[in-house]
């Protein structure tokens, strides 16, 4: 059931993270704040395709 995924940065377009999420109890794309080392800051990141 769990699947994984790829975070992509929402402001440089990069994919800075791969993480697990369970389909079943999540079936929305995820939106973390995570750092992204290209822009030095914490940014919004979405789940990739």
């Amino acid at each position: 059931m769990r699947e994984n995924i790829t975070l992509v940065c929402t402001s440089c377009k990069r994919k800075n993270y791969t993480s697990e999420k369970n389909k079943r109890n999540n079936p929305d794309r995820i939106e973390l704040t995570k750092y992204c080392p290209a822009e030095r800051k914490r940014t919004l990141h979405k789940e990739g395709k």
